[in-house]
């Protein structure tokens, strides 16, 4: 599972290039990003990247990995790849609810069946400063 999110991830970063964005992966490193590099009006930026399986109506970043990547001297975004559509966020200018409590997976990518209590940002699709719908 973790190879498969790995090749969606270079996808994605692949396709952002060929808007103008130069991107590189880094989720091989285990960052608390996915890729680096520039967006097309040439800034510094990092992207955090999920690829979901499954289309949730309120997409959801974990507080810890938000206050993760808040902590970067550059522009920061957040892309959420689902069945239904993509979505980016741009973090440095999102206005986030509260903080909500839920039970899910203690990860995603290795086939963990731990459940325990994180806490997220529940965001609407409204919010993701580019949308693009199947």
């Amino acid at each position: 599972m973790k190879e498969q999110s790995d090749k969606w991830e270079q996808v994605i970063i692949h396709t952002l290039n060929l808007d103008g964005w130069q991107l590189e992966w880094t989720g091989a490193d285990f960052e608390h990003y996915d890729a680096k590099g520039k967006t097309p009006k040439g800034y510094d930026c990092i992207i955090e990247i999920k690829v979901r399986n499954k289309y949730y109506q309120e997409k959801i970043i974990e507080k810890y990995k938000y206050d993760k990547l808040m902590k970067e001297q550059c522009l920061k975004f957040y892309y959420i790849a689902d069945e239904k559509g993509n979505y980016l966020y741009f973090l440095d200018e999102l206005k986030l609810p509260k903080v909500t409590i839920i039970e899910a997976q203690a990860t995603t990518s290795f086939n963990n069946k731990e459940v325990v209590k994180k806490e997220v940002y529940k965001l609407s699709e409204s919010q993701a400063v580019i949308i693009n719908k199947y």
